[in-house]
């Protein structure tokens, strides 16, 4: 029997083969990755329209959607809204009594799926469950997400780093075939305006330990929206899509390590989970890909998200980073 490392490595050698055989790989010689503008969304869409009011009238039956972290704030409210528009909904949980408890409450079809965005074997075997499950996915939310008050690590790369932008980099490549076999399939990154307060210089390749700075959920973010980025261009050519999205200053639990400092401005999950839904399953945003929204429209950015260069380097970065896991 080949060692478990071996069987790791070869999985991630034929998802890149799987790749490099699609459309990607003319893709990868495309351009900027931005595709058609951002329509203007529907009158009466605004910075206070919830997810419901967002999916008003759409009939999803027939669709399925993944969303990462579920179990609470944006992730639940986004899972909640699209099964009630009859999508069936593959929640993820950190464990099965999360998971059990996010089925509870959300009624129609949603299926729970245990995720540890921490760990790669976790997020490998996650990606197995799901092509046994479903044979496309209409649409992926990259939702979950940790703010932590200290500095941990996970195989020595600053742990914020691993699970807002390492594990979900890892389960979108590991799920792209079934994103590309929908007819419009859409992959939504959860960002944060807060990607302008990360470190001088944007993505800290010298120093992923974490160590040499502390803007650590502010850079996870900025991976966040680079990652959008790069893999809009590569899906360039194809029916997919990538775009990232914010949802504002919400009140969730991300913030209970390091004391709940809301703003009293801070918006509801109904208000927070309006876009990313939006992005995920609305008409209008059919075929627009390479962008950067809030509140249904185009947001202002830091310069250093729309470095096209960058985003490339950190593609190849995290690549190397979970091929690396992958060995063992």
């Amino acid at each position: 029997m080949a060692p478990v490392s071996m069987i790791r490595r070869r999985r991630f050698l034929q998802a890149a083969a799987f790749l490099a055989a699609t459309p990607l790989a003319a893709a990868l010689r495309a351009g900027p990755a931005a595709g058609p503008g951002i329509p203007e969304p529907p009158e009466g869409f605004d910075d206070t329209t919830t997810a419901e009011a967002a999916t008003r009238g759409l009939d999803l039956a027939g669709r399925t959607v993944l969303v990462t972290g579920a179990t609470s704030g944006i992730g639940r409210e986004t899972a909640r809204v699209l099964a009630l528009r009859g999508a069936h909904v593959i929640g993820t949980a950190r464990s099965q009594a999360g998971g059990a408890a996010a089925a509870a409450a959300i009624p129609g079809r949603f299926t729970p799926l245990v995720l540890d965005l921490a760990d790669f074997d976790s997020v490998r075997d996650a990606a197995v469950r799901v092509r046994g499950l479903v044979p496309r996915l209409d649409a992926l939310v990259c939702n979950a997400g940790i703010v932590l008050d200290r500095l941990e690590q996970v195989r020595g790369i600053e742990k914020t780093f691993v699970v807002n932008h390492l594990g979900h980099f890892l389960l979108v490549n590991e799920l792209l075939p079934q994103v590309l076999a929908a007819p419009s399939g859409r992959v939504v990154v959860l960002g944060s305006g807060d990607h302008e307060r990360a470190p001088v210089g944007g993505i800290q390749f010298d120093d992923l330990s974490g160590r040499g700075w502390e803007a650590r959920y502010a850079h996870s973010k900025l991976a966040n929206g680079l990652f959008s980025l790069e893999l809009a261009r590569r899906l360039r050519g194809t029916r997919a899509t990538s775009n990232c999205v914010t949802p504002g200053h919400t009140r969730t639990n991300i913030l209970r390590h390091v004391g709940d400092g809301y703003r009293a401005d801070a918006r509801t999950v109904a208000v927070g989970a309006a876009t990313p839904c939006y992005a995920a399953v609305h008409p209008a945003m059919a075929g627009v890909s390479g962008h950067y929204l809030r509140d249904f429209r185009s947001a202002e950015q830091g310069a250093v998200q729309r470095d096209a260069a960058m985003a490339r380097r950190l593609w190849d970065v995290s690549e190397a980073l979970v091929g690396d896991a992958a060995r063992g």
